[in-house]
């Protein structure tokens, strides 16, 4: 990892590698920008500052967990990985609250937009593949909200921190 912002984004945006998006590998600023040649950064960059998915519920105002994330449209030219050598239109992110961040709600959020913006070019089959939660990847398919997806794992979140409780020693 290049940067302390590198390792925070890489969780949530690593999942997104899987896809044909790149996400800043053969750059300065790998997990820190996210594109590709079809994708147009302003266009992206304004849904994600509106707050994802325009089927929000009203309990729940996704933009709210954007607030400490900011995405700045950009064009980049990764020196490797996909779309090596090629002019990409795309996002660059900037952490402003560090202990606020989500990085798996942040690349969600994103994984959201593109398909609701791209349901054509962006190719999603391979985001299951890091994702590894079949139910959260069939929801993301019916466009389903940001708010419904993550309910999905809830239960199965807070297993698991009942179980790492015993465990934790510090």
């Amino acid at each position: 990892m290049r940067s302390l912002t590198a390792a925070l984004l890489y969780p949530g945006i690593g999942l997104l590698e899987t896809t044909n998006l790149s996400v800043g590998r053969g750059t300065d600023r790998p997990f820190e920008i996210v594109g590709a040649p079809w994708l147009d950064g302003r266009r992206l960059a304004e849904a994600l500052a509106k707050g994802p998915m325009e089927k929000l519920s009203k309990s729940q105002n996704t933009s709210e967990l954007l607030k400490p994330v900011r995405f700045v449209p950009t064009r980049f030219t990764p020196t490797s990985s996909i779309y090596a050598g090629q002019e990409c239109g795309g996002v660059q992110i900037f952490i402003d609250d560090w202990s606020a961040f989500s990085s798996l709600s942040t690349g969600l959020m994103i994984a959201c937009e593109l398909h609701q913006l791209y349901p054509t070019d962006w190719k999603a089959a391979g985001y299951q593949k890091l994702l590894a939660h079949p139910p959260t990847y069939q929801a993301l398919i019916r466009a389903d909200s940001y708010e419904q997806i993550s309910r999905l794992w809830q239960a199965e979140l807070q297993e698991f921190l009942k179980i790492r409780k015993r465990y934790l020693l510090y």
